[in-house]
C-alpha cells in the first residue's frame, strides 16, 4: 500500500507530497494549504472535461470504424462523413498569433533541438550544455569522416584522421565565412586590428573576411586572441587558437577547434521518452527539472577512474567591437514537454480515483520554474519570464483550448501573470493535422512551438484506418501522399498564422545516433522544408546538423515559402492503405520481424528497467532510438495486419518468441537483464509486449501507455490502493 497524505479530496502519495513540501514550496512564497486546497478546486473542476473529450475521442473513432467496415474508401464520399461527425471542422478565418516575451532561442534562431528524458539527470545536463560543442570532436568520433586511408578512429589520436577532420573544419569555414581572398586552410595567424579581422596566409598576404560583419568579437589580446567570434544566420562559431595545445601545435595559424552553437532549445521531456509509472518516478523528473529551473542541478559520474561533477555551464562572453563585453547564453533553451491528456498516474488520487497526469503535471511543473520565471537565478533559462510546456498527444482544437484553459488555472493558483505559460502544440495525431489551423487560433496568444511527430502521426494513422484495409509496408509509409502533405501542411499553415519571427516550427528526429554521415547527408531537408528546429539524438548530432542551419537561412526561406500555397487537404487525407497485398511469405516474415524485435527490444528495457528512450539494436544490430511514439508505429502496424488477415495470431506468437531470443542475446551483457525466453507465459515485459499487438486495435487512438504502464506498476508490486 502506498502511503499517502489527505488534503481535501486528495490523496498524494507520501514521497510526491514530501518533494513538494520541502522542496519545491519553501522560497515559493506560496502557502502550502492555499496551495493544496487551489490545486484540489482545478483537478474537481477540469477532471470531468477531461474525461468527455476522452470518451468524445472514443466516440468518433468508433463512427470512424464503423463507416469504414460498412463503405468502401472513396475520398469524397469520406470528407463528407468527417463533417457530419465533426471531425473535419470549418476552418476559422486568418488570424496571426500574439505570443508576447518570448527568448530569441524561440522566436529568432534556428537550429537543431535535443530531446532527453528528464528522470536522467546527466542526460539533462548533457542537453542543458549542448547549446555549444565542439567540432573536432564530433567529426573525429562519428562516421562523418570515414576511416578510409588509413583514418581509423582507433584507442589513441591518429593524426591522419585529425587531419581529415581539420580539413573538413576548414572547409566549413571557407562555406561558412569566406575570406575576400585565399583560404582559411592557408591561414597562418588571426588577429584583431582596428575591430577588423586580419588573416595572414602562408604566402605572406593579408586578408579579411568576405563579408567583415560575420565578426562580432574575440577573447584575448587582439595582437594574439584565444578565440575568434564569428556570427551566421544568428549562429556563433569560435575559433578556439592555442599554438600550444596538441592540436594547435599542428595548425599553421595554432587553431585547436572549433567550437559551435549547436542545440539552441531542447526538450526535457517527462513523456515519451520516460517510464514514470508512480510517484517515485514523477518525482525523479519533477526534482531534475526544480533543479534545472534553479540552477542548482549536478550529477557526479566516474570517468577514467575519476569522479567527474557535471553542472549547468555558464554564460559566454568575449569583447565586441564597441569596446565592451558580450554576454552569450552558454546554455540550450529548455522547453519541458508535460504528458497529454489520456493517461492517469496513481501519484495522486482523487476521490479514490487516479488523477489525470495532465493535469498534475500543470499544477506541478510551473511551480518548479518560479525561481527562474522570476528572474532569481544567477544560471537562468529565460530572460523573459516565461516557461515553455510542450503538449503533446492533442486530437483537435477542443483539446489544445482544455489546455489553455488548465494552464490558465495553473497560473491563477501560482500567482504567475496572464500568459506565462507557453504552449508548443505536437501536431502528431490526425483530429490535429486536419484541424491545425484551428489548433493554434486557440492558444494564438500562447503558442511557442508546433511540430510534425512522423512516429506517433502514423501510429494515429493506422489507428484511424484500422478498419479501412491493411496497411502498406512500414517502411512504405512515409512514401504515400498523405506525408509529404502533412509535412508541408505543418510548415505552411503555421507560417500563414504568423509564426515565423515568433514560434519555433519543428520536425522530428534523427533516429540512428551513430550514422550522422546520413544525418548530414539528408538532414538539410528540415531547414530547406522552413522548419526552424529538428530534433537530434545527442550532443553530438547537434553539433552536426548545425551546419546545415549555416547553409541555409530559415528566415529566408520561410519568406519564400509564405509565396506558395500548401499541399491538398485531400492529400492528407488519402490513408497509406495497401493496394497490392500480394506480398511473399517471405516478405511478411520479415515485416514482422523487424516490428516484433523492435517491440520487444524497447518494451523489455521500459517495463523492467523503467527506461523510457535508449538506443535500442534493431534486427541488424543497428542501434536505432526508440521510445513510445516508435512502438505505437510499429505494435499498430501488426495489430492491422492482423484485423485484416494478412499475418495469422500463430504467426505473430512464433515469430514473438524467436526474436525475444535474439533480445535476449542483445542484451545478455547486461547484469540487470531478466530474460524473455526463459518463462514466456510469466514474462510480464513478454506479455506486454504481445499484448500491444493482440489488444493493439482496442487500445485509445492505439496508445501504448496504458498497457505499459499497467505492466510496470505490476513489476514493482502496485496493486492499488
Amino acid at each position: 500500500m502506498t502511503e499517502r497524505i489527505q488534503k481535501g479530496k486528495l490523496a498524494i502519495a507520501k514521497e510526491l507530497y514530501d518533494f513538494i513540501e520541502n522542496e519545491a514550496l519553501p522560497g515559493s512564497g506560496l502557502d502550502s494549504n492555499s496551495y493544496w486546497k487551489n490545486f484540489e478546486q482545478v483537478v474537481v473542476d477540469l477532471s470531468p472535461k477531461n474525461k468527455m473529450l476522452l470518451a468524445k475521442r472514443e466516440e468518433i473513432q468508433a463512427k470512424i470504424d464503423e463507416w469504414h467496415r460498412n463503405n468502401t474508401f472513396e475520398l469524397q464520399a469520406y470528407k463528407a462523413f468527417l463533417t457530419e461527425i465533426g471531425y473535419l471542422l470549418p476552418e476559422v478565418e486568418d488570424f496571426q498569433i500574439s505570443t508576447e516575451n518570448v527568448d530569441e532561442e524561440i522566436a529568432l534562431l534556428a537550429g537543431p533541438q535535443l530531446v532527453v528524458p528528464v528522470r536522467n539527470a546527466r542526460y539533462c545536463l548533457n542537453a542543458a550544455n549542448a547549446r555549444w560543442g565542439s567540432l573536432y570532436d564530433a567529426l573525429y568520433g562519428f562516421d562523418v569522416i570515414s576511416e578510409d586511408g588509413g583514418a581509423e578512429k582507433g584507442k589513441g589520436y591518429n593524426p591522419a584522421r585529425g587531419a581529415k577532420v581539420i580539413a573538413f573544419a576548414k572547409n566549413f569555414l571557407d562555406q561558412t565565412f569566406a575570406l575576400a581572398q585565399g583560404s582559411h586552410a592557408d591561414a597562418t595567424q588571426y588577429v584583431v586590428e582596428n575591430n577588423q579581422l586580419k588573416v595572414t596566409l602562408k604566402d605572406g598576404s593579408t586578408t579579411t573576411l568576405a563579408h567583415e560583419s560575420n565578426f562580432v568579437g574575440f577573447n584575448g589580446d587582439a595582437a594574439q586572441p584565444t578565440e575568434i567570434v564569428l556570427k551566421n544566420n544568428g549562429l556563433h562559431v569560435i575559433i578556439q587558437i592555442d599554438a600550444n595545445s596538441p592540436i594547435g601545435q599542428t595548425d599553421a595559424a595554432g587553431v585547436k577547434d572549433l567550437v559551435l552553437e549547436a542545440a539552441v532549445t531542447t526538450i526535457q521531456d517527462l513523456e515519451d521518452s520516460i517510464a514514470a509509472v508512480d510517484a517515485e518516478e514523477k518525482v525523479e523528473g519533477y526534482r531534475n527539472w526544480l533543479g534545472l529551473m534553479k540552477g542548482t542541478l549536478e550529477e557526479s559520474i566516474e570517468k577514467n577512474g575519476k569522479t567527474v561533477t557535471r553542472k549547468l555551464n555558464a554564460d559566454r562572453t568575449y569583447h565586441n567591437l564597441v569596446g565592451g563585453i558580450t554576454s552569450i547564453h552558454g546554455r540550450s533553451l529548455m522547453l519541458l514537454r508535460n504528458v497529454g491528456h489520456l493517461m492517469t498516474n496513481p501519484a495522486i488520487l482523487v476521490d479514490g480515483a487516479e488523477i489525470y497526469e495532465g493535469i498534475m503535471d500543470a499544477l506541478i511543473t510551473p511551480l518548479l520554474s518560479l525561481a527562474d520565471i522570476r528572474g532569481e537565478n544567477q544560471i537562468n533559462n529565460s530572460r523573459q519570464g516565461s516557461m515553455y510546456i510542450v503538449k503533446p498527444k492533442m486530437h483537435g482544437p477542443e483539446e489544445v483550448a482544455f489546455a489553455v484553459e488548465l494552464f490558465e488555472r495553473a497560473e491563477q493558483v501560482l500567482g504567475l501573470p496572464a500568459k506565462t505559460l507557453k504552449i508548443g502544440i505536437m501536431d502528431e495525431e490526425r483530429r490535429t493535422s486536419v484541424n491545425l489551423k484551428n489548433c493554434i487560433a486557440q492558444a494564438k496568444d500562447r503558442t511557442i512551438f508546433i511540430n510534425t511527430g512522423f512516429m506517433d502521426r502514423t501510429g494515429d494513422e493506422i489507428h484511424t484506418f484500422m478498419e479501412a484495409g491493411p496497411f502498406v509496408r512500414k517502411g512504405e509509409v512515409k512514401g504515400q501522399i498523405w506525408f509529404p502533405a502533412y509535412e508541408n501542411r505543418n510548415v505552411m499553415i503555421g507560417l500563414q498564422a504568423g509564426l515565423r519571427g515568433k514560434a519555433q516550427i519543428g520536425k522530428g528526429m534523427w533516429p540512428k545516433p551513430d550514422m550522422l554521415l546520413d544525418m548530414y547527408n539528408t538532414k538539410t531537408e528540415h531547414p530547406e522544408a522552413g522548419a526552424s528546429c529538428a530534433w537530434v539524438p545527442s550532443p553530438t548530432g547537434a553539433v552536426i546538423h548545425a551546419i546545415h542551419y549555416h547553409q541555409i537561412n530559415v528566415a529566408d526561406r520561410q519568406q519564400e515559402l509564405l509565396s506558395t500555397q500548401p499541399l491538398s487537404l485531400d492529400d492528407l487525407l488519402t490513408p497509406p492503405l495497401a493496394t497490392n497485398t500480394n506480398w511473399t511469405d517471405e516478405e511478411k516474415t520479415k515485416e514482422l520481424e523487424n516490428n516484433c524485435q523492435g517491440i520487444l527490444g524497447y518494451v523489455v528495457r521500459w517495463v523492467d528497467l523503467g527506461v523510457g528512450c535508449s538506443k535500442v539494436p534493431d534486427i541488424n544490430n543497428v542501434g536505432l532510438m526508440e521510445d513510445r511514439a516508435t512502438l505505437r508505429i510499429s505494435s499498430q502496424h501488426v495489430a492491422n495486419w492482423l484485423r485484416h488477415g494478412v499475418v495469422s495470431r500463430a504467426q505473430v506468437e512464433e515469430v514473438m518468441q524467436r526474436m525475444a531470443k535474439i533480445v535476449d542475446q542483445q542484451n545478455a551483457d547486461d547484469p540487470l537483464y531478466t530474460a524473455m525466453s526463459a518463462d514466456f507465459a510469466n514474462n510480464i515485459a513478454f506479455q506486454a509486449a504481445s499484448d500491444l499487438i493482440f489488444k493493439g486495435a482496442e487500445q485509445p487512438s492505439g496508445y501504448t501507455e496504458p498497457l505499459l504502464h499497467a505492466a510496470r506498476l505490476k513489476l514493482k508490486g502496485y496493486t492499488g490502493d
